[in-house]
């Protein structure tokens, strides 16, 4: 009897230790599969903030290239005056981009017109100011020591003919207006600059935290070093720390370098999702291992008390008949609800890996339908229609519904092709491009925005293909910024129509005409930051024109803005593509 209960304390013993392993093995599995699910969504979220942080900067700095050269600046670098129009040149600029400060400085450093203030103020010195006068672009950010402002100073050099820099426009941007919108939004999101110190961030209280020396945390430009404490799970920096409300107690550090701005991006992702998770997984787990081991050790009790009642049965035979049969029922009956519960055990472990495989599945299906959507819905309708004809014996109908499938079909592939075209960044050198394509591909990247604002487009498109010189998905970017345009221009007009046509005399022209109001100032169209639209609108800043002006110079091209009687006219004229001048 006692070595029956030894035997039944060390199976025990070994199914505890079994339970211990198997749960916390799915626990470490679990927790390392939510870590990288969260790592993932993390480094989308630290990329996203990058880019948008990137994005914010890099218009005040396209800013300062765009203005360097102005001819009003490089007046007053050459000393032919015009303080006034330069200094309302600026002014505009900024108002129009919220910069904090645009001025114009000579080589010396002496300002020369500023958008805000008097013109005096003295540059020499400046890191970022220092770097122009060498030819190059000056980044540079800093904190005003007087009224504790961070900024970013973007600096670009005016060349003389000579070469040399005869001025530096310098375009400064408040990094609080920066961050207005996205403070407090997502996750915790800090950059680092080269002194260790966090300079921007979505959560201000980590405002000019500072990372000393080789540590991995931050902490407080005063006061004392916060709880903090790196830990490494599953492969992963986990960081344990006590930073305020609104950063996580346990976070998942990430790291982005952003050379463009000499900065280092971080974040620190809530890693609590992630131990909720693989605690529920090893609890199901543990659960379904000791409801089997329950059902186990009651079985093998039964099995012992039956193995002491045949033992008595065996020496009790003749008298005790009925009771085996008894037994023996009560065992065929026990077998058959062991059999039943490991048939039940097996179905929910079938139904929980399948749960698991539904929801992998629904979230790889989240964002493919939206675009093609309504060819699908029209296939559909087309298919059913093509059935209900074959039903009704009438084949040349279903044929024509087949058709149009296949129509379909080749439109969604023709879609996909011209997005993913007109997204990639061409870098090709020019060469043979057909301008009956590329104006093809315009007008069906625009349909879409035509027919929502009920704009008719007419375009004669000749026969064969029309060769030219540039580069096809930076002509493309021009005519759909013309057509865009010139709905623009149509916004009040009741009867909207754009007409493009393709003439070939001397060179190639290409005319897009509206007909809406007019050009009020041909001659200034195509300057930066030119426009009719309200200051401080969503419609763009005035660099649309001016960009395509850039694009069709650099083919050798020439494009023009004039007025008709109906509307406003563009040509975009260009060299038609031989053997000759390729070779």
């Amino acid at each position: 009897m006692r070595a029956i209960i030894r035997h039944r304390y060390a199976i025990r013993l070994a199914f505890a230790l079994l339970l211990a392993t198997v749960s916390g093995g799915v626990w470490w599995f679990g927790y390392g599969q939510a870590l990288a699910q969260i790592e993932e969504r993390g480094k989308s979220d630290l990329a996203l903030a990058a880019d948008w942080l990137t994005a914010q900067l890099q218009r005040y700095q396209e800013l300062a290239v765009l203005m360097a050269p102005h001819p009003t600046l490089v007046a007053l670098s050459d000393g032919r005056g015009g303080e006034g129009a330069a200094k309302a040149l600026l002014l505009d600029a900024a108002d129009k981009t919220t910069a904090r400060a645009v001025v114009y400085a000579d080589s010396e450093g002496h300002v020369l017109a500023s958008a805000f203030g008097d013109a005096g103020e003295i540059l020499r010195g400046r890191p970022y100011f220092e770097r122009a006068l060498h030819g190059a672009l000056g980044v540079y950010h800093d904190v005003d020591p007087a009224s504790g402002r961070r900024a970013f100073h973007f600096a670009a050099p005016s060349f003389a003919s000579d070469g040399r820099v005869q001025g530096v426009l310098v375009v400064s941007v408040d990094v609080t207006s920066v961050e207005e919108n996205w403070r407090g939004d997502g996750p915790p999101v800090f950059f680092v600059d080269d002194n260790k110190r966090v300079f921007i961030t979505n959560r201000s209280e980590l405002l000019f935290w500072e990372r000393r020396g080789d540590m991995a945390g931050l902490v407080p430009p005063v006061g004392a070093r916060p709880a903090f404490r790196e830990i490494t799970r599953a492969g992963y920096a986990l960081w344990r720390l006590d930073w305020g409300p609104y950063v996580p107690n346990l976070g998942l550090h990430l790291v982005k370098p952003l050379p463009v701005i000499g900065m280092t991006a971080e974040a620190v992702i809530d890693a609590a999702p992630a131990r909720q998770l693989a605690g529920l997984q090893a609890a199901v787990v543990a659960a379904l291992i000791l409801a089997f081991g329950i059902f186990l050790d009651q079985a093998m009790r039964r099995r012992q008390v039956l193995a002491q009642a045949n033992a008595v049965l065996e020496e009790r035979v003749a008298a005790r008949t009925e009771a085996l049969s008894l037994s023996n029922t009560q065992l065929r009956r026990e077998i058959t609800e062991r059999q039943e519960a490991e048939a039940a055990l097996k179905k929910a472990q079938a139904d929980l890996v399948q749960a698991g495989k539904l929801s992998a599945l629904g979230q790889m299906s989240a964002g493919i339908s939206h675009e093609l959507n309504q060819p699908l819905m029209a296939i559909r309708q087309y298919a059913d229609n093509a059935a209900l004809f074959l039903e009704r014996e009438k084949p040349e109908v279903a044929g024509d519904n087949l058709g149009r499938i296949s129509a379909m079909a080749a439109r969604m592939a023709r879609i996909i092709k011209n997005l993913r075209a007109f997204a990639r960044n061409e870098s090709e050198p020019m060469g043979k491009v057909d301008l009956v394509q590329v104006i093809e591909t315009a007008v069906e990247l625009t349909s879409a925005r035509l027919r929502a604002e009920d704009v008719r487009l007419t375009w004669d498109m000749p026969e064969g293909a029309v060769l030219a010189w540039g580069g096809e998905v930076r002509l493309v970017q021009v005519f759909v910024n013309l057509i865009n345009n010139a709905a623009d221009a149509m916004a009040g007009v009741a009867d909207k129509e754009i007409t493009i046509s393709l003439r070939h005399d001397a060179r190639l022209a290409v005319d897009v005409a509206d007909t809406g109001p007019g050009i009020e100032d041909p001659d200034r169209i195509f300057e930066p930051f030119y426009s009719t639209k309200a200051v401080g609108s969503s419609d763009g800043m005035g660099l649309g024109l001016s960009i395509s002006y850039g694009l069709v110079q650099s083919f050798g091209g020439a494009i023009r803005g004039s007025n008709s009687a109906r509307g406003a006219v563009f040509t975009v004229e260009l060299d038609p593509w031989s053997e000759e001048a390729a070779a």
